[in-house]
């Protein structure tokens, strides 16, 4: 594959004062020229530490790149001086953040947050990125651009500052864009939206899609390739259609049982959804062996004193569970 970008053995921690916090641990994984991966797993999981690391975004203090590489085509983010990943972060790799409110500065109009982006990374002048502003907003599918460039956050809904905020990060045209959550806070309706707003603007500028989330369901929609995180560690990893209808991890198989179906809907009220027993454990205070074993329904007691390694059990489709098989 020609790997975009390759992340081997990334390790993040947070350094708190009850102890190292892992949040992302010995995570590796690759992303190839216009592809979309789905990144999965529940709050605190390392999702959202993942992509802030490719960035170099953590905060320092607490949280420092502990170990490993991030490599874009080929060259090590974490080597680069900090001049050099500037140019980088929204020119080359953008990021579309999970709440646009917090991320949009109240005091700017969006047309100003726009151009901003533009000056920094391309060479244009006044009037052309004026223009290319305008040009952005109307390729997210915001009404009347010349209009709304003048426009404070404040006065747009959540769906149409969702659009600024992509308008934002594809401004420089990167060859990856990461998008944590982009449609949980929206409505059904407007989330749909910006599915199909991510897919066509990905057709259309042949970009690689990096899409955090906790919902199966974009993921379906979206993504070619889905990777499974549970305690700052991959669990599975395959594409869409294995993960979808062979998933093997007892974690995924959970996720994926307590999504609502058409089927159980036409059932009645009194099937209830299945959910995963217990709680997530704090990275802080990991049990010794599989940090998922307490929940698991496949348990046996070797899961208790060794930590199981991601292996391929079949082309393509990866694993870290003693006792998942393929059925023959």
């Amino acid at each position: 594959m020609n790997d975009l970008l390759e992340i081997q053995n990334l390790k993040t921690s947070f350094f708190l004062e009850e102890g190292e916090l892992k949040a992302v641990n010995d995570v590796s994984f690759g992303l190839s020229k216009g592809e979309t991966l789905g990144i999965v797993g529940e709050s605190g999981c390392g999702k959202s530490v993942t992509a802030l690391s490719i960035l170099r975004l953590v905060q320092e203090p607490p949280g420092k790149i502990v170990g490993g590489k991030i490599l874009y085509q080929g060259k090590d983010l974490l080597k680069l001086p900090i001049d050099q990943m500037r140019h980088i972060r929204g020119n080359k790799i953008s990021m579309i953040f999970q709440e646009p409110m917090t991320s949009l500065n109240p005091v700017f109009t969006i047309g100003n947050q726009i151009e901003e982006a533009i000056e920094l990374h391309q060479d244009l002048s006044r009037k052309e990125v004026k223009n290319k502003a305008i040009e952005m907003l109307k390729l997210v599918g915001i009404p009347s651009p010349e209009r709304k460039v003048k426009d404070y956050p404040h006065q747009l809904s959540g769906g149409m500052r969702q659009r600024v905020m992509i308008a934002m990060a594809l401004s420089c045209e990167p060859e990856l864009l990461i998008a944590d959550e982009p449609s949980t806070a929206l409505d059904v309706t407007i989330q749909a939206q910006i599915l199909d707003l991510l897919k066509k603007l990905q057709d259309e500028l042949g970009m690689a899609i990096m899409l955090i989330t906790h919902d199966l369901g974009v993921v379906a929609e979206i993504a070619d390739r889905v990777i499974v995180m549970y305690a700052g560690k991959i669990v599975e990893e395959a594409s869409v259609e294995e993960i979808f209808e062979l998933p093997l991890h007892p974690y995924t198989i959970g996720l994926l049982k307590s999504i609502p179906s058409l089927q159980m809907a036409h059932r009645g009220r009194e099937e209830r959804l299945q959910t995963i027993p217990g709680m997530v454990p704090s990275i802080l205070d990991l049990p010794k062996g599989c940090p998922f074993e307490p929940r698991c329904f496949l348990r046996v007691p070797h899961c208790k004193e060794e930590e199981p390694q991601l292996r391929e059990i079949r082309p393509g489709h990866w694993v870290s569970c003693f006792e998942a098989k393929v059925p023959s």
